[in-house]
């Protein structure tokens, strides 16, 4: 209901002015009204009410667009609902983009006012300092695809830039983040080493199971005695340990329908796992947490017997790779490896997909490989071809 109401004007003279709701804001669910002013009668101005009342009733109309709003402003709104539509893990990934470079670039400006230009120059900037700039930049792009949604702005300034690419020098060489077999060998002959002198049979384990199965890290932490077939020598893989807010440690599903997936291990690696099995529990209990009677006990826990974190395999792994100069990879470079001595062996990219848990075959092609034709294949690291036929039927 519009409300009508007499005003005088600086010149003395005298006119009238509505103010009636018109909806609610979708974006803040907050209550919105309007003033218009300046109508010489009360009848004029209660026609000029009624026009704009059918116009809310048939949604044609056009409220005012959201000019004081800054980046951040809407960045907040779109934050929360964002956050019900990913996984845990995902949502904290992309808090701390925002966190440490999209708000810092843009958070301050009005949303309205950032145009290609502005978003050019930020791309160009981050293009210099981070590898991922263009992820970085989709991120930002979400918050604009949003204040679009909300009538805030009419078009996403984002669509409009050109991402800078590098180009590769002359003599370049890329980094290999894996190991061929030579260089597995070798880190294999290290970690007995490292066990023979400080007991660290579960680092041990560990990393021969990355190598020997491809796995992802997550996977890995995640996995109970339970998902371990000693006789079928086989590991069920249906879960991965992730971070969440605040830092987390949390068990989730898979990363992809494809992830869940039974695989083979040779027999040398089952074999490990079994005295693994036997030696934890001893540790387990010299540290006054008993191993759990049932099968949800952890393949690969901390003291505590808490999931252990991510990070301490790195930590073990540069402690190695700085103490015995070995080549540098990360933990996710045993997965790359894992990959080389797959095709090395003969397997088609359909077995390496189902084998690592790959949902889309572009994601198999895309392993670098380079370099893996030195692998001898007769004598691949007990590694058959019959070891990745279960992931391909």
């Amino acid at each position: 209901m519009a409300t009508i109401k007499k005003y005088t004007k600086s010149n003395g003279t005298t006119a009238y002015q509505i103010r009636l709701y018109v909806g609610t804001d979708l974006l803040t669910g907050k209550k919105q009204s309007t003033t218009r002013r300046g109508f010489k009668t009360q009848r004029e101005a209660r026609q000029a009410a009624v026009k704009i009342e059918q116009a809310v009733n048939d949604g044609s109309y056009k409220r005012k667009k959201r000019v004081t709003d800054t980046y951040q402003d809407v960045y907040e709104l779109w934050v929360i609902e964002y956050k019900n539509t990913v996984k845990e893990s995902t949502y904290v990934k992309t808090l701390g983009y925002f966190k440490h470079h999209i708000l810092p670039a843009l958070g301050t400006f009005k949303i309205a006012r950032i145009d290609a230009s502005c978003c050019q120059t930020v791309v160009n900037g981050w293009f210099k300092q981070f590898k991922k700039y263009q992820t970085i930049m989709n991120y930002a792009s979400m918050v604009f695809k949003y204040a679009i949604k909300h009538n805030i702005i009419e078009r996403n300034p984002v669509d409009l830039i050109t991402y800078p690419r590098r180009e590769a020098s002359v003599g370049d060489r890329k980094w290999e983040n894996f190991y061929d077999k030579k260089e597995l060998q070798q880190f294999l002959s290290v970690l007995d080493t490292e066990d023979a002198n400080k007991g660290n049979y579960k680092a041990n384990t560990l990393f021969r199971l990355l190598a020997f199965t491809g796995m992802r890290k997550g996977e890995a932490l995640a996995l109970t005695w339970a998902d371990v077939d000693t006789l079928r020598h086989t590991i069920n893989i249906d879960k991965g340990l992730t971070r969440g807010e605040n830092a987390r440690l949390y068990v989730q599903a898979p990363k992809t329908v494809n992830s869940t997936r039974i695989i083979d291990i040779d027999p040398a690696t089952c074999e490990m796992l079994t005295k693994w099995h036997t030696r934890q529990k001893k540790e387990l209990l010299a540290s006054a947490h008993p191993s759990n009677t049932n099968k949800e006990q952890l393949v690969f826990c901390n003291n505590k017997n808490e999931y252990l974190s991510p990070s301490r395999l790195r930590t073990w792994l540069v402690y190695l790779i700085k103490k015995y100069n070995l080549k540098y990879i990360t933990v996710h470079g045993f997965r790359h490896t894992h990959a080389s001595l797959l095709f090395e062996a003969g397997a088609t990219l359909k077995q390496v997909q189902g084998r690592l848990g790959h949902s889309d075959i572009k994601t198999t092609m895309s392993v670098d490989i380079r370099g893996a034709i030195c692998l001898d294949a007769s004598s691949i690291l007990a590694i058959s071809i019959t070891s990745i036929t279960r992931c391909s039927t």
